[in-house]
C-alpha cells in the first residue's frame, strides 16, 4: 500500500456506513426501519418462526429483537403465541398489517436497490458480490480463514 493510499478497510467501511445510513433514510421514509425490514423478511420467507429462529436470520439477538417485536406486535404487524409443544418458546406470525407493511416496504427496498445499483451493469454486480465474499472471508474469524484468502472466482 502506498502511504497515500488509503486503506481498504477505510474505504469499505465508509461505502457501508454511506448506503446503510441511505437505506435507513428511505425504510424510515416508508414508516419502517431496518430491524423492522429484516423480521417482516424472515416472516415472509418462512410464515412462521419462533423468536430465536427469527433472530438467527437477522442478526438482532436477545433483549434488542424483544424490544423490536414488542413494538411491532403493538403496532399490529405480528401476533405471538405459545409454542404448545414447548410452552417457553413463542411463535412469531405476520398479521395482515404485516403483510402489507412488507410490501409496502419492499417497493422502498427495491428502488433502494435500483439507486445502488446505478452505473453498474451486471458484470460489474457479479465481480463486486464475488469481491464482497473475498474480503468477508478474508475477515472470517476462523484462523483457516485469515491463512488462506479466498481469490479463486
Amino acid at each position: 500500500m502506498k502511504p497515500t493510499q488509503e486503506p481498504l478497510g477505510i474505504t469499505l467501511t465508509a461505502a457501508a456506513r454511506d448506503a446503510s445510513r441511505a437505506f435507513d433514510a428511505a425504510l424510515q421514509s416508508a414508516g419502517g426501519s431496518r430491524p423492522v425490514w429484516l423480521v417482516l423478511m424472515a416472516l415472509k420467507q418462512h410464515a412462521t418462526a419462533n423468536q430465536r429462529e427469527i433472530a438467527e436470520k437477522v442478526g438482532i439477538q436477545g433483549a434488542t429483537l424483544t424490544h423490536h417485536l414488542n413494538a411491532m406486535e403493538s403496532s399490529g404487524l405480528l401476533i405471538r403465541r405459545r409454542d404448545p409443544r414447548n410452552r417457553r418458546v413463542h411463535i412469531v406470525e405476520l398479521t395482515e398489517a404485516g403483510h402489507s407493511m412488507f410490501f409496502q416496504l419492499l417497493g422502498t427496498v427495491t428502488a433502494f436497490d435500483k439507486r445502488l445499483r446505478t452505473g453498474l451493469d451486471e458484470a460489474d454486480i457479479a465481480t463486486l458480490r464475488r469481491l464482497l465474499a473475498v474480503l468477508q472471508h478474508n475477515v472470517g474469524s476462523s484462523a483457516e480463514s485469515q491463512q488462506e484468502p479466498a481469490l479463486n472466482g
